[in-house]
């Protein structure tokens, strides 16, 4: 075998640093749980600002906001306290960083960081 063929193998074979970050299980729980807007959108907002509240979060939602309220209380705050993202009071209504904010964060950015270089019928 030549030595091109040999090391076409190896980068097949062993993939690069970057490529194995993909493959870690933690970026599985990352994804998926940017995988619905609602929370991408909770996410985005305390980017924004350290703390918030289930009000403001949803004035700046695209749709209708009973609707989102539903799903935000039910299903996608307790998801992202539930990863350590947010902090969330029920009570008072209140959203915060959670402890893990860090580890969803660099992934936030960095699509934000590059919207521009997406095709324009992106999802």
């Amino acid at each position: 075998m030549s030595d091109s063929t040999d090391s076409a193998n190896a980068s097949t074979c062993h993939p690069s640093r970057q490529s194995r970050v993909l493959l870690r299980p933690e970026v599985d729980r990352v994804l998926e749980i940017l995988s619905h807007h609602n929370r991408r959108l909770v996410l985005r907002v305390l980017q924004e600002n350290a703390t918030t509240t289930e009000a403001d979060v949803m004035s700046k939602a695209p749709r209708d906001e009973s609707a989102i309220q539903l799903t935000l209380v039910h299903n996608h705050l307790p998801k992202l306290a539930k990863a350590g993202y947010i902090e969330w009071d029920r009570d008072s209504r209140e959203i915060s960083k959670g402890p893990q904010f860090t580890e969803v964060e660099p992934i936030l950015e960095l699509i934000e960081a590059h919207a521009g270089e997406l095709p324009p019928d992106w999802p």
